[in-house]
Formats: structure tokens, sequence, C-alpha cells
């Protein structure tokens, strides 16, 4: 029994940014109602399918019950609304205004529902110039400078993460902020609104460090000009590593696993300034020393020394390596259709109130059925729907 058992969240969302928050729900023990579209959400015609499931999909939307509805219809907004009336949470993610054009706004579900969580996630923000542009991922990593911190060291030439970081970092901060409006609500007894834009999650996510130039607005720095060209990749004779010094301890355990203690006492090098100062010169004396080295054996030494380091895993060794196996990390599960679906496990593990990937992602409108008779819907009513293409169910 998860943590947010009993509470039941409906899931308006499509892609990543909303389904993966309440996937994250649905992990953490709620039932989570996931409405599409009669043609399915996007998400689900984006690579190939497996068991009638794109893999994408899969993980985004794992443990949820999928109801299709045309939401168009009068039949659709009723079913919707019987739904809301008894929600905990509404999550939705379409451009700013359109929901209310649909006609489930906050205001109307507050009619029903007073205690509800609502939830809206944009692309901007409600307001602005770009509020209601269409939005995907590499246009946040553009406004929010993810592109500058990712660019080409040695050529400055902007590159973007080669995942889509923006959305999955507002499910984070959605998953989150729920959490916390349902423990308001048990404290104060009344739901609220959360807004939230993948552009503020973005520019949050990055500030602590990757902003540190623009926090003091007397003594704004271009951090870039510290960086250097190199990142902390180096090569072995076998393969390439990561290993870094920030304190003085870790420094000199560096320098004596390379054999280089000289180097402690080296001016240039001998506190976290003067290192920070000539980064460029340290790290191109490190790489040159671990490339004479068999990689077991300096990760070994450097290990020893209390240095953090670790190899560069490719995703194809994910699987296999040790930490990864001891922490149970990547679950295998045998689900019927699936066969076997490995899935990165809930990263909260809860002691009292474990949280578990609840199912498989589902097909469209598998439950579709199973959520109208949960209504008091008859099954004469669910076949007349069905043939009047107001739903679509999986039989």
């Amino acid at each position: 029994m998860g943590p947010l058992e009993g509470i039941k969240v409906l899931d308006l969302t499509t892609m990543v940014s909303g389904p993966v928050a309440a996937m994250m729900l649905a992990d953490q023990g709620a039932e989570v109602i996931k409405v599409e579209p009669l043609h399915g959400e996007q998400m689900r015609h984006i690579g190939p399918p497996h068991n009638d499931v794109a893999a994408g999909f899969f993980s985004c939307n794992r443990g949820k019950k999928s109801l299709a509805l045309d939401l168009k219809s009068d039949e659709g907004k009723e079913i919707l609304l019987k739904l809301a009336a008894s929600a905990d949470v509404f999550i939705q993610n379409f451009r700013p205004g359109a929901i209310e054009r649909m006609g489930f706004s906050e205001e109307e579900l507050r009619k029903i529902n007073e205690k509800l969580i609502y939830v809206s996630i944009s692309g901007f923000g409600e307001n602005g110039p770009y509020a209601h542009k269409r939005v995907y991922d590499p246009v946040i990593q553009a406004l929010s400078a993810a592109t500058d911190i990712q660019a080409d060291r040695a050529t400055g030439r902007p590159q973007m993460f080669r995942i889509i970081i923006a959305d999955k970092v507002t499910s984070l901060t959605a998953a989150q902020a729920i959490s916390s409006a349902l423990f308001a609500r048990e404290r104060r007894g009344e739901g609220q609104h959360i807004r939230l834009s993948m552009l503020d999650t973005m520019l949050a996510f990055f500030w602590p460090e990757g902003m540190a130039g623009l926090t003091y607005g007397e003594r704004e720095i271009d951090v870039r000009k510290f960086q250097g060209v190199m990142d902390l990749i180096y090569e072995t004779k076998d393969r390439f590593i990561t290993a870094g010094a920030v304190s003085d301890k870790e420094w000199a355990g560096m320098c004596r696993a390379l054999g280089r203690e000289e180097l402690i006492e080296d001016e240039r090098f001998k506190t976290s300034t003067s290192r920070f100062e000539n980064a460029e010169e340290r790290k191109q004396i490190t790489a040159d020393e671990i490339l004479g080295w068999d990689s077991a054996e300096l990760l070994k030494r450097l290990d020893e020394e209390g240095v953090p380091c670790a190899p560069l895993l490719d995703r194809m060794e994910l699987m296999e390596h040790e930490q990864i196996v001891s922490n149970n990390s990547i679950q295998k599960i045998d689900y019927p259709g699936f066969g076997e679906v490995r899935q990165a496990r809930p990263a909260a593990q809860f002691d009292k109130t474990p949280s578990e990937i609840a199912g498989p992602g589902p097909k469209l409108g598998e439950h579709s059925r199973e959520i109208l008779t949960d209504l008091g819907y008859s099954a004469a009513e669910q076949d007349a729907l069905i043939t009047a293409n107001k739903i679509l169910t999986v039989d």
C-alpha cells in the first residue's frame, strides 16, 4: 500500500511533462485514470508498438487506467464531470485557454468538487508573448540557457541535452507540488490550483550552479570564462572514466594515486581557489597522467585514496553494473503480452508505505468499461456509447 493509496488522479495530459508526473503518483499508490481522445494521445504513436503499446508511452504511463473518451460530445463531458466530482487531483497540460474552452476550467470543476487539487502545466506560463505558442522540449532548452550550459567548450557552439530534460524536470516538480498540495489540504481542508511552466522549472533547476554568475547583481560574472574546454572525462588505456577532486584531501589522494605527489604542494593547485583558477592546466596534467593507466587498476587506486571516480558506462552496460544490480535499480517484470519488461524502479523508497510499479502501460481504452461501471453505467449504456463512438474499449 503506497503513501498515496486512496487518492484518485485524473490525468488529461499528453507527451511527457504531465504523464510522468502522474506515473510517479501511480507508483506511490494513487489510482490514476488517463483520459485520452479516441485516437489516443500523441505519445502512443511515437516509436514502434509492442503488444499495442510503444515503449516510450509504456514508461510514461505505467500503472494507469486508460479511458478513451470523446470530450467534444455531451456524453463525454458528462462522464468526465462525474469522474471529477470524486477525484482528488486533476492534471492538464493543454495550452493556456484550451481547457476553459473545453468546459473543464478550475472554476467549473470547483463547483462540483471544492477540495480538488487542480494542476495546470504549460510551456511558458499563462501570460506574456510566448504563452500561447506550441512548445516542445528543445524550445525550453533554448530559452532557459540549457544550450549555453551544454555548449561545446572548445568551439562555443550551443548544444542541447540529448534527452527531454525540460519535460522530466517539470514532471518531478509537478509531482512534488501535488504531494505538497495534498498535505496542505489535509491541514486546511481546501483544494487549490497549481500552475507551473516548463520554462520556470528549468530556470529553477539550473540556477544553483548553472546560473551562479548571475546570483549577485553587484558582482555579475560570465562563468564560461572559468570553465575551460575540458570536461571531467578522461581516457585510460582501455576506456573512459571520470574522476574529480574538489577538496584538498581529494586532490592529495588523486596525486598519490597517479604517482605525482609533488603536485600536492604545487602553488598552482595547493588550494581549492588556486585549482579553480588553474583548472584547465590542472585537468590537462591529470588527463596526460590518466592516459597511461589501465582503468581497473587506476579506479581501484583512486577509490582507495577516497577520490570520487567511476567508469563511463554506455547504455548497454547499465543492466550488469554491480552497483545498479545491488540496488535493484532496474526491475525486470513479466507482463502477459509484453514478456520481460525493464523499468527503473521508483527512486523514493518508503519503509512503511512502499512504492512500486503498479502495472504496465495501458492499451488505449483498456479500462473504459471498468471505469464506467464504477460510475454506475450499465452494460447496455456502455454499449450504446461505444456504438455512438463516444468511448472506445478493448474487448
